[in-house]
């Protein structure tokens, strides 16, 4: 339930804000409009001061909305209402109820992302566990631990950027990405001691690599956890060792263990050593503190074979969480990174869609509704903060989207207007439904690979 509401809310309030842009400069340019609908089909409640006002209208099918204008090419006009179609308005005026719709999604966007903001966000500190062997981040020399401070690209001139957390060092790295720029790091350890500058190369990264799973190929470890025991399942391998919750784990077989992410890593793998069939580990020599004093047990990790390939657990909780941090700005700075914030992600919307398009980036980041309820679901059981950021970024979305010059979409109309700008005349109406044809041929593609998209990611294929 908690989804389904987090959708129609997401839904909602979007479409309203979109189609009311729509719907006010064209009332301010002097357009009689019919109705206000949000959803399509069916009309489920309606409204109307007078008859001769606005219809506004909820209907059935929530995944849009329109606003319908008096239109002499859509039907006959009274001669008395002549001059408040919207086909009698001149080109300015037209532009600018059409432009309304996308612009009013990002305005919205820049108060969404400030109000996230000035709630504030519980975020991992950016501090790193282990790099991937052989990776980018091996090669740059990022160790277990490190605290990453600042940033500097390419995009940003060279210029040193605080990083707040985890998230926005992850959402700088994700743009160098796709442009394949290198970044600069400025870290240090996990106490803030021993600054240090380091190349991160991501000239050579591939764009179409760029997707949810990006930290990974850049070779990130998590967010750092101290190698400490959580809850132990009672009778489990843990507890027939001797472990104790609160035991922070020194080295496994003589080998280091510098954090929680190598812990989990070593127990998993250690199921490789076993031969086949086998139900247990060969006992483990694990070296652990407990209360000040080194502890030495011998530990067998149970085989579970239900999973390919076949993973060792010791039925404890591994690993304290990482180090959160408040991301809060004030009122003004609130706005200012609002607006920030709107402008990098429709940038890299854009940039994202031309790579798709162009086959360097690849289309399974493309989501539909599934994904879009999914997300809006799991936003509203983190909290405020983390739901008004995810309105946000369906709202630049649906903007940038709405911009895109396909005929169907307000961008489309924007660029038949520059036509008749330039030109000094209009397309005509032969041309006009072909471009329509082709634009409805256009979503319709784009929405089939988003829902297959959605349905790839709930059965695991993606």
């Amino acid at each position: 339930m908690t989804y389904l509401i987090g959708l129609l809310v997401t839904l909602g309030l979007l479409i309203v804000v979109h189609e009311y842009g729509h719907y006010r400069v064209a009332v301010a340019c002097g357009v009689k409009v019919l109705r206000f609908s949000v959803g399509f089909g069916r009309v489920l409640w309606k409204w109307q001061r007078s008859p001769q006002s606005t219809e506004f209208t909820v209907c059935a099918l929530p995944l849009g909305g329109y606003v319908r204008m008096l239109d002499e090419r859509e039907g006959g006009v009274p001669a008395d209402q002549l001059g408040q179609a919207f086909n009698r308005k001149s080109l300015k005026q037209r532009s600018a109820i059409v432009a309304a719709g996308p612009l009013a999604n990002l305005a919205l966007a820049v108060l969404l992302f400030a109000g996230a903001y000035w709630v504030g966000m519980q975020e991992p500190k950016a501090v790193l566990g282990p790099s991937v062997p052989g990776s980018i981040a091996e090669r740059a020399g990022l160790k277990s631990g490190d605290w990453v401070r600042a940033i500097a690209d390419e995009g940003s001139g060279g210029e040193w950027r605080d990083v707040q957390s985890m998230n926005d060092l992850m959402w700088r790295l994700t743009q160098a990405a796709l442009q394949r720029e290198p970044v600069r790091l400025q870290v240090s350890d996990r106490d803030g001691r021993g600054s240090r500058t380091l190349l991160l190369d991501l000239a050579t990264f591939e764009p179409r690599d760029v997707d949810g799973a990006l930290a990974r190929k850049i070779g990130l470890g998590a967010a750092f956890g101290e190698p400490v025991l959580g809850k132990l399942k009672e009778g489990g391998p843990a507890v027939r060792a001797g472990l104790a919750e609160g035991d922070r784990v020194l080295s496994i077989d003589g080998q280091p263990v510098a954090d929680a992410q190598t812990l989990r890593e070593r127990i998993r793998a250690s199921a490789a050593t076993a031969g086949r069939g086998a139900k247990e580990v060969p006992a483990q020599r694990w070296l652990v503190e407990r209360a000040g004093r080194s502890i030495e047990v011998l530990v067998a990790p149970r085989i579970d074979s239900s999973v390919t390939p076949p993973v060792a657990r010791i039925e404890a909780y591994v690993g304290t969480p990482p180090v959160m941090v408040t991301v809060r700005h004030g009122p003004i700075d609130g706005i200012v990174g609002g607006f920030e914030r709107m402008w990098d992600t429709s940038l890299f919307t854009l940039k994202m869609l031309g790579r798709m398009l162009i086959g360097e980036a690849s289309i399974k980041n493309l989501s539909g509704p599934i994904s879009i309820a999914d997300y809006a679901g799991q936003s509203v059981q983190q909290g405020p903060a983390r739901f008004l950021e995810f309105l946000a970024i369906v709202s630049v979305s649906l903007g940038v989207l709405n911009l895109l010059p396909l005929p169907m979409l307000d961008g489309g109309h924007l660029m038949v207007y520059i036509f008749e700008g330039v030109t000094g005349r209009a397309v005509s109406e032969e041309w006009l439904a072909r471009l329509q044809r082709g634009g409805i041929a256009v979503l319709l593609m784009m929405m089939s690979v988003a829902l297959y998209n959605d349905v790839a990611r709930l059965l695991g294929l993606h």
